[in-house]
């Protein structure tokens, strides 16, 4: 899985992305995600906006990659 979650909050320099891997297994558990932000002393609405808009960028590369690469191939295959 690949996030890009900056290390600190933008906006007041808050360490975040140490506490991004255990927030994504807690959510997943089924805890509150507000129960869970709050566990880890993130009060401000900067910080949590900052983990809570993270996406996994993984899956919304793959296709374009995967088209690309086909693409060389049938213009490969027109060549020769």
């Amino acid at each position: 899985m690949t996030v890009l979650i900056p290390v600190r909050c933008f906006t007041c320099g808050n360490l975040i992305a140490d506490k991004f891997k255990e927030y994504q297994t807690r959510v997943k558990s089924g805890e509150d995600p507000g129960k869970v932000l709050d566990s880890f002393g993130f009060k401000r609405y900067c910080c949590r906006a900052m983990i809570l808009t993270s996406v996994e960028t993984i899956h919304q590369v793959i296709p374009f990659y995967e088209a690309i690469r086909r693409r060389e191939q049938e213009v490969r295959s027109e060549l020769e």
